[in-house]
């Protein structure tokens, strides 16, 4: 089969359409035939190998799994022999978390995996990136803040993947959403339902004297310190972006004072949790309170070139890869 190969750590150039063998299913796993797959910024950051903290993780010279892309949509095309939960021909999404491995033609996970049949109106395209911005997000908004109805919110990168899906689900919850992107993208943000948009052209937005109980940054550009005068007195300081000030932020936050730092990879929690938070989501889907917002989409063969305009800085929610 084909598949995107990392030959190491660096550029887009390391990325390589190479022909590799193509997986065979165990007996608790499905083979998937990947129709199309996620290209993101946390991918863009693990092909550079840095953090180099998260090389403990993805591996110390070189990535432990070659072909990058944890999320997926497609078809079932071949099942183990003790997988019951799905048949030949059906359509599912989900992600590979640690996995990586969807930007190939095929896949294969563990019928117990974050795996979800996919509903009959959503797309393939859409699909793949539901992990990513939306799960991310969720989770964070959820799980983490445990965000209230009327709490205010500010969101960092408001016009990226998980950014888009943040003021959708935020709103959803009840939430005041702040949104902070480029002057371009403020017709997006406020489109996806902010109540104020701040241009960071403009503004800097941790001088403004509003206090918000959350700052999601979803790209950390910013950090706890920076963005502590604008914390309500219990705010958090939110950010899916590991960092070495961040994690010593967290450690001393929750000795000392009420306003907190906090970081969680959300691809690092059980299966069977992150499996019931794309259930929950997708039901959000299903009520009409979340769209994907899709910037642009590559085939297969341009993976590096996918992660060059992720590299850009400009891109719009999310990107796809097509590989059927």
């Amino acid at each position: 089969m084909k598949a995107t190969v990392a030959i190491g750590y660096g550029s887009p150039d390391v990325l390589q359409l190479q022909e590799v063998k193509k997986p065979i299913p165990k007996s608790n796993e499905v083979l998937v035939r990947v129709m199309t797959a996620s290209a993101t910024t946390a991918d863009a950051m693990m092909r550079t190998g840095k953090p180099y903290i998260a090389r403990l993780f993805v591996g110390l010279t070189k990535p432990k799994k070659s072909i990058p892309g944890t999320g997926f949509a497609g078809i079932v095309e071949q099942v183990g022999k003790d997988a019951t939960n799905f048949e030949i021909g059906d359509r599912v999404f989900g992600e590979t978390a640690f996995g990586f491995s969807s930007n190939a033609e095929y896949l294969t996970i563990s019928e117990h995996g974050v795996i979800l049949p996919m509903p009959e109106n959503l797309d393939f395209s859409e699909a793949a990136n539901f992990c990513d911005g939306h799960l991310t997000s969720f989770n964070f908004l959820k799980e983490i803040a445990k965000l209230k109805p009327d709490q205010k919110v500010l969101i960092n990168g408001a016009s990226g993947a998980l950014g888009t899906s943040a003021i959708q689900i935020a709103k959803y919850m009840g939430a005041q959403v702040t949104a902070v992107c480029s002057g371009r993208n403020t017709g997006l943000a406020r489109s996806l339902g902010a109540d104020e948009v701040i241009d960071y052209q403009q503004k800097d937005f941790t001088k403004g004297d509003r206090k918000y109980d959350y700052v999601y940054d979803t790209i950390g550009k910013s950090s706890f310190s920076a963005c502590k005068d604008i914390l309500s007195e219990k705010g958090v300081y939110l950010s899916p972006v590991i960092k070495f000030p961040l994690l010593l932020q967290m450690i001393k936050t929750s000795l000392f004072g009420q306003k907190k730092a906090k970081f969680e990879a959300t691809g690092a929690n059980k299966e069977e949790k992150l499996r019931y938070l794309l259930s929950e989501v997708l039901d959000i889907y299903k009520e009409g309170g979340l769209k994907t917002v899709i910037d642009r989409q590559f085939p297969l063969e341009k993976v590096a070139e996918a992660h060059r305009y992720i590299d850009s800085g400009h891109k719009k929610g999310n990107v796809v890869i097509v590989t059927a």
